[in-house]
């Protein structure tokens, strides 16, 4: 299908000198030594084809020459005349479309694919051949299961939407594509189900991303993260990450709409609450009492994270708090440091840590594990730096923040523990409380796409809130979540 051209755009022009001129100019011939052209003879019309070595497949383009080739010899003894419609038909490839302005043309060129200019046509004949350098859809490593597939989202779109793809075989599910960036023209897909999404959904998700104005997506979909939901300040994640197929193929059949960014293994789940950030597909792998099992764990496990070091901070500055059973809590031993700093120190120290083995090799990452746990920890309690207790409850609020399935909602209670100890060292016990209180209230104000963040528990939902506490087996689950307002609620009907 051709496409009219915008004012702003330079149309293809007759001459085909006209047009090389200008594509050198902007294409940087003689600069760029990954931009190519292949010039051709064709029934007396002067070729050219334009490509990007690297983005394209070869051998397509070998196939494609040589079919255009075999067209001279055999047009030349059939005495044809139409050589654009005979380069046409002649093109052996399943994408094949029509663009009027160089600006589509080189914009599709530098996605990857080839146009073809014929001499004295006023449109370019755009092939698909597109063959990006990508690794092969692996097991994310933040999101590893015992059971379950272990393919994985990747740096390429069109791999990501045939993973989707494949997992849903429903004709109504749409992937809209749009480039964004002024400069990068980076791929954006937006998936979702036609009769079970929201569309006002979908409107409001599309025009944000009509309305960024960017030269470019170097951080691909943080930045559009950012766009999207005017984060602002806040710590707490306001989307969904996964890279996992099956995943986001579960959100989508609830009624939820997938963000994928050309270039990010990772795509944006949304809208999405609080609750969605600590489930994790292990989870579903697993029987429904096993998999209640797990998540009541990891559900203790981030609030004792969250509450263990603050909560012991103030029994230890008030031990008249503590009943005569439990007055072996706190430190027994004394130091020069108090204990708030030691806990400061520890807390930066943990982050140190964990930042120093994103940027370890692997190879070397044991032996910085034993760096930590010899020298740093044992060394510092014996030369009188820390006291024993503190280390162990800084160690349990890290568990704590690693077992969190979403990474970013680990960092931001992690960020919320920080304040929470800072306000029980000032204030003690109403620094806890009202520290605490204020958390919930912050949490209760934050909604995304006009969602309550903790929904169901506010508003209350209670065939939702049992979802949540409770990993029912699949053949219960009848209805899709109320909070993305799905047109088609019923998920399985009842027999």
């Amino acid at each position: 299908m051709s496409q009219v051209p915008k004012k702003d755009q330079t149309p293809i022009s007759r001459n085909i000198v006209e047009n090389e001129a200008e594509l050198k100019k902007r294409l940087g011939f003689g600069t760029s030594f990954d931009v190519g052209v292949r010039t051709l003879t064709i029934l007396d019309k002067h070729i050219q084809m334009y490509f990007v070595n690297g983005l394209c497949d070869n051998q397509y383009i070998i196939e494609l020459l040589k079919e255009l080739m075999d067209l001279d010899s055999r047009g030349r003894k059939t005495a044809s005349t139409n050589v654009n419609q005979a380069i046409i038909n002649h093109l052996p490839h399943v994408q094949v479309e029509f663009v009027k302005t160089l600006e589509d043309a080189t914009t599709q060129m530098l996605s990857g694919l080839v146009f073809i200019l014929v001499e004295g046509e006023e449109q370019a004949i755009v092939i698909d051949v597109r063959s990006y350098p990508t690794r092969g859809p692996s097991e994310p490593d933040t999101e590893r299961v015992v059971r379950g597939s272990r393919d994985g989202y990747t740096e390429n779109i069109i791999i990501n939407t045939a993973l989707t793809r494949r997992r849903i075989r429903d004709d109504r599910m749409r992937n809209e594509i749009m480039r964004v960036g002024t400069r990068s023209q980076t791929d954006i897909c937006i998936s979702y189900i036609d009769g079970i999404v929201d569309p006002k959904m979908v409107e409001i998700i599309r025009k944000e991303l009509e309305a960024i104005n960017i030269d470019g997506l170097t951080m691909a979909d943080k930045i559009v993260e950012e766009y999207i939901v005017k984060q602002g300040m806040n710590p707490f994640p306001l989307v969904r990450y996964t890279e996992r197929p099956d995943v986001a193929a579960t959100h989508l059949l609830e009624g939820h709409v997938i963000i994928m960014v050309d270039t990010s293994p990772s795509v944006i789940i949304t809208p999405t609450t609080f609750f969605h950030h600590v489930q994790h597909a292990e989870e579903y792998r697993q029987a429904p009492f096993i998999g209640t099992l797990l998540r009541w764990t990891r559900f203790i496990g981030i609030v004792f994270s969250l509450l263990i070091l603050p909560f012991w901070l103030l029994l230890t500055m008030n031990p008249d708090l503590l009943p005569a059973a439990l007055d072996f809590i706190g430190p027994n031993e004394t130091t020069n440091i108090p204990v708030f700093l030691q806990i400061l120190f520890a807390e930066l120290g943990i982050e140190l840590l964990r930042m120093a083995a994103i940027h370890t090799p692997s190879p070397l990452a044991t032996a910085l594990g034993l760096v930590a746990a010899l020298l740093i920890g044992e060394i510092a309690i014996e030369v009188g730096y820390f006291t024993p207790e503190v280390i162990l409850y800084v160690a349990l609020g890290a568990i704590g923040m690693f077992a969190t399935p979403s990474y970013e909602l680990g960092i931001a209670l992690r960020a919320t523990r920080i304040f929470l100890i800072v306000a029980v060292a000032i204030f003690k016990a109403p620094g806890f409380i009202i520290g605490t209180t204020l958390f919930i209230f912050f949490l209760v104000a934050i909604k995304t796409f006009a969602k309550p963040y903790l929904w169901p528990f506010l508003p209350f939902d209670p065939p939702a809130i049992w979802q949540i506490l409770v990993r029912s087996s699949v053949p219960s689950v009848r209805f899709r979540p109320s909070i993305v307002h799905p047109q088609d609620p019923v998920k399985q009907k009842s027999e």
